[in-house]
């Protein structure tokens, strides 16, 4: 019989044992689509989780026989028909708020759920007097940026609404309502482009909520936002007098010295002094072979063009691990700042880019070293300090005596190589964490059609960890 002309029938199952049919039933590989077709219908007030089963057959160039093709559309409607079923939330869980697009803000009139502790700022806004139709007075309210209330409507955890001239039918439980409720793809049309809101970056905003970071704004779009506070820059030690003179002449006699000594040969970097070999430590040699300045601190010397266009690397969110103690009304200092950009319309940055955002990071603290240590070494340390009794030292041998220090100071033993060892030996810190981290990170977000992907830059501290 033919394959193409094979017409699907009903036939019985065999029985099969609960043990196979479970394994068979149960979840595979991620690669593998849900079934549509056990997706439970519209009457279920519960509706739960698909489970996804083995193909039963792989696609060939012929397009298959005609049960593979039934099968297929059976599939295939099943998944139109659960998309097109209406979500359906708890009316006492919802949220509600009306969109003001002159004010690119959403004023949220009922807040249900956790959602608020972290998204939305209280601003005053005037409203009007009851009593006397022109006064008004300030009131505080919560309002939502755009992203945040495009992300609670496209979630189904509120209802939006926009304020209209025209007559609106009274609806029951929605008397105190003003205006139309938006749907999610005039939320979409209407909150996307104010408030320098693209739909990059509502994209990897709302990723990165659903991940459970707090995501806040990095530069505050008006003065009642709330900002992190300000890092702490280095503070500028004034230098003394006799440190300005001696600068002063020390500059004077290098310039002496660099005229009456012959140029500086690039193919002989390396000066070496025939009586004195205080240059001959391996700092002066690299520093002999650098023919760049090192350091961060160095300005750049790169000629940029007048009529130069805004560059698109700018930090626009502050992000926040869910680990992380946050206040909404006092943010701390952000764990990353992050930069989000089209890949497909923005370059790599530069490196003037890059330096002039790593000037608006503060400088974090080196890693801390991880220790790891076995739960029997944890039980004996608890077990020594436990029995361990301590002893007071006589005060006569605990203090020395005024010649021995005085003896000491005039004539160090080191000069005479006699010094003495410490008795416990500091185990130098490891740079690698530190060369791997840098102490200024910024996170740039490339969104391609939708697809995100997230670069870590970082400052490196090569000059602070040499390594010779």
């Amino acid at each position: 019989m033919d394959d193409n002309l094979e017409t699907p029938f009903a036939a019985p199952k065999p029985d099969v044992p609960q043990e196979r049919e479970e394994d068979e039933q149960s979840s595979g590989d991620e690669d593998q689509g849900p079934d549509w077709t056990k997706i439970p219908g519209l009457n279920v007030a519960r509706p739960v989780i698909p489970k996804r089963g083995e193909k039963d057959f792989e696609p060939i160039a012929q397009g298959g026989s005609g049960l593979q093709r039934h099968v297929l559309d059976r599939s295939r409607s099943a998944m139109l028909e659960s998309l097109k079923a209406t979500r359906t939330i708890s009316h006492k869980s919802v949220s509600h708020a009306i969109w003001h697009p002159e004010l690119a803000r959403a004023h949220v009139t009922v807040a249900r759920g956790i959602h608020f502790t972290t998204m939305g700022h209280s601003v005053a806004r005037p409203v009007p007097v009851a009593e006397d139709e022109g006064a008004k007075k300030m009131q505080k309210r919560l309002e939502l940026l755009p992203e945040e209330a495009l992300y609670l409507v496209e979630r189904g955890a509120m209802y939006c609404w926009k304020p209209t001239d025209e007559p609106i039918q009274h609806t029951a439980h929605l008397d105190d309502m003003e205006g139309v409720p938006m749907t999610v793809q005039q939320a979409f049309a209407e909150m996307v482009g104010t408030e320098d809101l693209t739909l990059e970056k509502y994209q990897v905003y709302a990723y990165l909520k659903r991940l459970g970071y707090v995501v806040t704004r990095a530069k505050p779009p008006s003065s009642d936002y709330p900002v992190p506070p300000p890092f702490a820059r280095k503070a500028q030690t004034s230098t003394s007098i006799l440190a300005r003179l001696y600068g002063a002449m020390t500059s004077l006699l290098a310039r002496l010295t660099r005229i009456f000594s012959p140029s500086f040969d690039w193919w002989r970097p390396i000066r070496c002094s025939r009586w004195l070999h205080h240059n001959m430590s391996s700092s002066s040699l690299y520093k002999s072979l650098r023919f760049l300045p090192s350091g961060h601190s160095v300005p750049l010397h790169i000629q940029q063009a007048p009529e130069k266009p805004p560059s698109p690397y700018e930090i626009f969110f502050h992000l926040y691990k869910p680990s992380t103690p946050f206040k909404k009304t006092a943010p701390p200092p952000p764990d990353f700042s992050v930069v989000v950009v089209n890949a497909r319309t923005s370059p790599m940055p530069t490196i003037s880019e890059l330096t002039d955002l790593f000037g608006q990071l503060p400088e974090l603290p080196p890693p801390a070293p991880r220790k790891r240590v076995s739960f029997a070494q944890q039980k004996l340390a608890a077990a020594s300090a436990a029995s361990s009794i301590p002893q007071a030292k006589a005060p006569a041998q605990a203090e020395q005596a005024l010649s021995t220090r005085a003896m000491a100071w005039l004539w160090p033993p080191s000069w005479f190589g006699t010094a003495q060892k410490s008795e416990v030996q500091k185990r130098p810190p490891n740079p690698f964490p530190s060369l791997k981290t840098g102490n200024k990170i910024v996170v740039i977000a490339a969104v391609d059609a939708g697809t995100i992907s997230f670069f870590r830059f970082g400052q490196g501290v090569f000059t602070e960890w040499p390594m010779a």
